[in-house]
């Protein structure tokens, strides 16, 4: 699948101190440790809507991770799928009387813009589940030989499932209880009641063709792959297990991101298939998270319609720590607009005090958990020195701005 255009990152002069991030797995911050590639996989949509502010807050968030691992000078290897195969999908273009093939083009496409628009960097490698439906055969084939997927007993729609006890750790990475495993699991995505299945946390791999639905042929039947298992075959196909960072929403956490484990390690037999899994915090307005069945979205190509600087929307969504659920207010989107104003209004200063230290700075807020509001303030207080008071420094106006280009995407030109 196409991915969006690339953008220039500027190099900037030093180095920064390694990042550290909190791992979901592991309940703390911890120091990611990356070879001279590093990887990561970040969960990609399904593209039934257009994205919103949630969506972007969540690519804003590792496309920091790339700019900093860049900066650091590693080479990234970065995947990331689109879900074009899946029941909200279907579902929307039902309701709407549309080919669900059409359907997830055009969203896919509009997403592609809303990322280019934002300069986040696009993957290497950007999948939809269509094109790894042979991958994810492949998988399900090895589970059910080793015993860790079965058939159900159904011959009208002989679903197969993957057993909740086929690796021994299951549950690490959430950390998640069985009672509120059992909660998420059928709030998100899960079929607990489903007859015939061992356990009712069992997830379903490979889905037996229904009327009216796509299907793929397989040793089991004519169907379509399961969720979860679309990231672990697309992951383990490009950059393999125990690659640096696995990322997403915090709604993922469970069962998406623990189940897509939990089929990478049993296919493999390693013994966690990402170093880190990062997660970030849900985007609200008007006290409430947004998602589509709420119908409180705000949409990024709606503000972009309206003429709002995608670099503001990129600030607003900054101005919050990405493991916090925040709300988006308007009030969030004025003060992101006052902000990059001032900011190049300091960037187009023919000299100003010193950047250096602003830098490194920068540089270090980033790298302690992504901590972008104290890098955000960091550049507001030279902004602000630099517009009232001036500096004799001449070079410093187009280092500053070349770092926020590098570190944080935004373009102060």
């Amino acid at each position: 699948m196409q991915s969006w255009s690339d953008t220039a990152v500027p190099s900037v002069p030093g180095q920064g101190p390694a990042l550290r991030l909190y791992d979901t797995a592991d309940r703390q911050v911890r120091p990611v440790t990356p070879g001279r590639t590093a990887k990561m996989y970040v969960c990609g949509i399904t593209p039934y809507d257009a994205t919103h502010l949630g969506h972007a807050a969540t690519y804003l968030t590792f496309d920091l991770v790339n700019r900093i691992w860049r900066d650091a000078g590693h080479d990234v290897h970065y995947v990331q799928n689109v879900t074009d195969v899946d029941d909200p999908l279907f579902e929307r273009a039902e309701r709407d009387g549309e080919d669900w093939v059409v359907l997830g083009m055009r969203e896919t496409a509009l997403f592609r813009e809303d990322m280019e628009a934002l300069r986040v960097l696009p993957p290497r490698d950007y999948i939809g589940a269509v094109e790894s439906v042979n991958e994810v055969v492949e998988l399900v084939e090895k589970f059910v030989a080793s015993g860790a997927a079965y058939v159900v007993d159904d011959p009208e729609y002989p679903d197969v499932y993957f057993r909740a006890d086929a690796t021994d750790q299951f549950g690490y990475e959430s950390g998640y209880d069985r009672a509120t495993m059992d909660h998420f699991f059928a709030e998100r995505g899960g079929d607990p009641d489903r007859p015939g299945k061992k356990d009712p946390l069992d997830a379903l791999v490979w889905r037996a063709q229904r009327p009216g639905e796509p299907s793929w042929p397989s040793p089991f039947g004519p169907g379509r792959p399961g969720w979860h298992i679309e990231c672990a075959a697309i992951a383990l196909n490009r950059i393999g297990s125990g690659f640096d960072v696995q990322g997403g929403g915090s709604d993922l956490i469970f069962p998406h991101h623990e189940f897509s484990a939990a089929h990478a390690e049993s296919a493999t037999g390693t013994g966690r298939f990402a170093r880190h899994y990062v997660h970030t915090g849900m985007i609200g307005l008007d006290g409430e998270k947004m998602s589509k069945s709420r119908g409180n979205l705000v949409f990024v190509s709606k503000l972009r319609g309206e003429g709002v600087d995608p670099a503001a929307i990129r600030l607003g969504l900054l101005a919050g720590h990405y493991r916090t659920d925040r709300a988006w207010t308007d009030e969030v989107l004025a003060d992101a607009q006052a902000r990059l104003a001032l900011w190049r209004k300091a960037a187009a200063l023919e000299s100003a005090p010193s950047a250096e230290d602003t830098i490194a700075r920068l540089r270090q807020h980033l790298a302690d958990d992504l901590d972008t509001p104290k890098a955000l303030d960091a550049i507001d207080g030279w902004a602000r020195r630099a517009v009232d008071h001036g500096g004799p420094d001449a070079t410093a106006p187009a280092a500053l701005a070349t770092a926020v280009d590098a570190l944080l995407g935004v373009d102060l030109r």
